[in-house]
This record gives C-alpha cells, sequence and structure tokens, in this order.
C-alpha cells in the first residue's frame, strides 16, 4: 500500500492545495486549516452552507497566507500576530477558542457575507473530541488532524453509482489529506483502533468519517447535487453515519513533527 496524493486546505472550506511532500505537526499537515471563515458571531462558514468557498484558493508562505478568488484582486496578509483577539467555533454547538482577525474587507466581498478571515495563533488550545490523550490537539478541522481515504472505496462508489446511473465522482469531492491505493475496497474499516506507518510517523487510526452534503459539491464549479451521499445512504450508512474514509491522529508530541511524501509505503500495525 502507497500514498498517492497528498492534500491541504489552508482555509476551511477552500480549494485544495496537492503536495508531493507535506510536513505533519501534531494538529495536522503543516498549514492546513489554520485560518477560517467566519460570521459575525464568531462561528465557521463552511461549504455546507457557501459552497462558494469552491472558488478560494489559499496558498500559504511564510509568516502568511495570499488569497486568490474570480473577480477579485489578490490578496496578500501576514499571519495577525497582534491583530484582534476573538472567540471563534467551528460548528454553532460546539466550545469557543482563541483566534485572530486578519482580514474582513475582502472576504466579505467575496462571499457576500458579514465574514471575517480568523486565523488560529496556537493549535494546542483546541482538543481533539473524545480523545483519550491529553495532548492531542487539532486545527480548524471538523474534529481530527487527518483524513485518510482508499482508492479501492472510492471505486466501489462509482460501481455503485454507474449502475443507478449516475456519474462517477472524484476522490476530491470528499477532501481527504491523505490518499492510499494497493489497500481491498473498504480495508480501513478495519484499521480502526490501530496504529499505521508512513514514512518516518505513525498514526492512530481514531474513527470512521461520517459524511455530509459537501460531499454532493463539485469542488471546481460549486454546484451541488444529491451524489455520493444518495448512494452512501444505500451502501454505507452504519451507526456512526455514512461512512466513507477515516480520522487520524498523528502520534506526535508538540514541539514533534514528521513527514509524508507520496510515494511512501503504509503499513497497518498494531493497537
Amino acid at each position: 500500500m502507497r500514498i498517492t496524493a497528498l492534500h491541504s486546505y489552508p482555509v476551511k472550506g477552500c480549494h485544495r492545495i496537492d503536495h508531493d511532500e507535506a510536513q505533519v505537526e501534531p494538529w495536522g499537515l503543516a498549514g492546513d486549516r489554520r485560518w477560517m471563515v467566519v460570521d459575525a458571531d464568531g462561528v465557521g462558514i463552511t461549504q455546507r452552507d457557501t459552497p462558494r468557498l469552491t472558488q478560494l484558493t489559499a496558498r500559504p508562505r511564510p509568516g502568511g497566507l495570499q488569497l486568490s478568488a474570480p473577480g477579485l484582486p489578490d490578496l496578500d496578509l501576514d499571519e495577525p500576530t497582534d491583530g484582534t483577539e476573538i472567540s471563534v467555533r467551528v460548528f454553532r454547538s460546539k466550545p469557543m477558542y482563541p483566534a485572530r482577525v486578519a482580514d474582513s474587507e475582502w472576504m466579505g466581498k467575496f462571499l457576500g457575507l458579514d465574514a471575517r478571515l480568523a486565523w488560529q495563533p496556537d493549535p494546542t488550545t483546541r482538543p481533539i473530541p473524545r480523545t483519550g490523550l491529553p495532548d492531542d490537539s487539532v486545527s480548524f478541522a471538523d474534529g481530527y488532524p487527518l483524513l485518510l481515504a482508499n482508492t479501492a472505496s472510492l471505486g466501489a462508489v462509482n460501481d455503485w453509482l454507474l449502475e443507478g446511473g449516475d456519474d462517477p465522482v472524484p476522490m476530491h469531492r470528499f477532501r481527504p489529506n491523505l490518499v492510499v491505493s494497493g489497500a481491498p475496497a473498504w480495508a480501513e474499516d478495519d484499521w480502526i483502533g490501530q496504529r499505521l506507518r508512513i514514512g518516518d510517523l505513525t498514526l492512530r487510526a481514531e474513527k470512521p468519517c461520517d459524511r455530509c452534503r459537501v460531499t454532493t459539491i463539485d469542488q471546481e464549479t460549486g454546484e451541488a447535487g444529491r451524489q455520493p451521499l444518495h448512494v452512501l445512504g444505500k451502501h454505507r450508512r452504519f451507526d456512526k453515519g455514512l461512512l466513507f474514509a477515516i480520522n487520524l491522529t498523528p502520534d506526535l508530541a508538540p514541539g514533534e513533527t514528521g513527514t509524508i511524501r507520496v510515494g511512501d509505503t503504509l503499513t497497518v500495525g498494531s493497537s
């Protein structure tokens, strides 16, 4: 089994960035979802309610971020180390965590909303839900540092779609960080509770990922449909939801890092 793709999403909900190799920090890939667009109440704005985020490209640079979007001049931002402090939520019902405002005018024009771009200065302040390890933390990702998807499982989903007369979907619909090939379809279901070895890094396979309507949004155009969520409801409905891909946590202490490269071998160990 080998890693065949690596992706990060510097602003939560933005267009993906592809990598040949990526540094891994305890809270996820370096630069992944350390920025989030929030509304006037500090609640994260995501593709679930604002598919236009698919048209936002964000490229990290040392100490900052470069943004581009259709119809707007590019914007270069520094990390607001001394900017306005606010409290933000990834979801409305969840706890609030500290962030700093980096921009409001450009993002408001882009989305046509009262929106601000917030930066997470300290990713250690947001613990992973239900984790058993006190030092675990996460960026502005939904819940866990990394998402791993299996190309054979996507193949199974696309077979179901074709059987029903629907078009296949690309892996980008599921917005993974890591993509693995060489494993049978749904082999990842059996990895939960075990440790995975990729390159010089060990990761804990925490839980399967319950999928939402973001999977129905074309990541290139922002147009929404009903698939693949509808077919997952037929074939991958479990007590934990409509499942595709698995959540991972790096086995790294604060201050430690690792590296994952496209082509790295993935091996499955024990708990």
